[in-house]
């Protein structure tokens, strides 16, 4: 199982939510991110708020994700979240954003934190990975399909 996969749980997944903007999106991630991590819901929110401030977190292809590392975080969480509609995010392509993976870390884990963030962009630089991922019908379909996914190129170098 991949790092992504192995920080999801079932509850940790959310399908076609409809949230209104950015702001609304990353203030449910938070919430979702904060009962894992068992930390404060606006700690988490201004945690991802400041990392966003720094750059979108958005990769294209409708896809974004929402990441921070803290200094009280114990372990890392996750939240996968499927929004109903797309919504602006400040996308490199400028296409509104669907999919986010959002990832709380602690602070002195960097190299946790990067192979989580190299997981994730890996997963979803494949089209195929994309559809498969819009196409999901409930969290444990997602949850699996994310908890399944191998990165071929990495297989082929071993």
């Amino acid at each position: 199982m991949n790092p992504v996969g192995e920080l999801l749980q079932l509850d940790d997944i959310a399908l076609d939510l409809e949230v209104a903007n950015a702001g609304a999106l990353l203030q449910r991630i938070a919430a979702m991110l904060a009962r894992r991590g068992r930390l404060p819901e606006a700690e988490v929110l201004s945690s991802l708020k400041t990392r966003e401030e720094l750059g979108s977190t958005a990769l294209g292809h409708g896809i974004a994700i929402p990441h921070a590392r803290m200094a009280d975080c114990g372990a890392a969480a996750g939240a996968f979240v499927r929004t109903r509609f797309g919504i602006p995010f400040n996308a490199p392509d400028g296409r509104p954003v669907s999919v986010f993976l959002g990832l709380i870390v602690p602070k002195q884990a960097n190299e946790r934190h990067l192979k989580l963030l190299a997981t994730a962009a890996g997963m979803f630089s494949e089209r195929s990975f994309r559809e498969k991922v819009r196409a999901c019908i409930d969290p444990a379909q997602a949850l699996e399909l994310l908890a399944a996914w191998t990165d071929s190129s990495a297989l082929a170098s071993e």
